[in-house]
């Protein structure tokens, strides 16, 4: 393992004063401005902020869906910002999962078909492809509706096609913008612990502006401005967090 992978060991995301500008008109936006963040390669992380705090657009750099105009990007020890288009586009097929507020479905495809497609890209063979997507289905408690097209299920049901889709290739890293935006509170509840569920074996990072659901999370990275706050702790886990009110409480 080299130098720069021992540094990174149990870290799956670090940004180094990663920003995002964007000029509009004569006007300068940053809608990232200097992000340091440390992140480990399990458990769930909430990213709680207002409409236009910069939390989608953190997103988006760290799925390798946009580029920061400068900083350091580095997941699962690839820097993104210094990854080619092509590379780029292997690590999202690979390493990233995602998961949006409208589900994204393919309307025309089974929830079952909907399942496969990411493995497909990924060059799965079809009898693997059709016995992992079941099994991911199954998971997410939907064993009895292979067959149904998205209109045929629920806005929550729709959501959990969604997450095992986003599983399909196995990726440590699940990315879910606003999952229960359309979803009522008591269905969203459910999908949040499903997604507190996944991050024991992988991290999940979750948009929300939802501060009660954010409370499921191991920990609760606020943003406003693009910036962090205070209370993200950068490279501070919830568990260590806690050790250190521990300290504090007995010493």
């Amino acid at each position: 393992m080299n130098d720069a992978h021992s540094a990174l060991r149990g870290r799956l995301i670090v940004l180094r004063e990663a920003s995002k500008i964007y000029q509009r008109g004569d006007q300068v936006v940053a809608a990232l401005d200097g992000i340091n963040l440390e992140v480990p390669e399990r458990g769930m992380v909430a990213l709680v902020g207002a409409s236009g705090s910069g939390k989608s657009s953190l997103l988006h750099i760290v799925g390798a869906m946009d580029r920061p105009t400068r900083g350091e990007v580095t997941v699962a020890g690839q820097r993104l910002d210094t990854l080619p288009e092509s590379a780029l586009t292997a690590f999202r097929r690979d390493t990233v999962g995602f998961v949006f507020q409208s589900f994204n479905l393919i309307p025309n495809l089974s929830a079952l078909e909907n399942v496969m497609l990411p493995m497909e890209f990924a060059g799965a063979a079809a009898p693997e492809r059709r016995r992992r997507a079941a099994d991911l289905l199954t998971r997410v408690g939907l064993s009895t509706r292979l067959t149904h097209r998205p209109r045929e299920l629920s806005g929550g049901e729709q959501q959990r096609v969604a997450i095992a889709r986003a599983l399909a290739n196995n990726p440590p890293l699940i990315l879910a913008d606003e999952p229960t935006g359309n979803l009522d509170s008591k269905t969203g509840q459910m999908i949040y612990e499903l997604l507190k569920e996944i991050a024991k074996e992988r991290t999940v990072i979750v948009v929300t502006h939802a501060e009660p659901l954010a409370q499921l999370a191991d920990r609760i990275v606020h943003i406003k401005d693009g910036r962090l706050s205070p209370q993200a702790q950068p490279g501070a886990s919830a568990e260590n967090s806690l050790q250190q009110q521990r300290s504090t409480t007995h010493g």
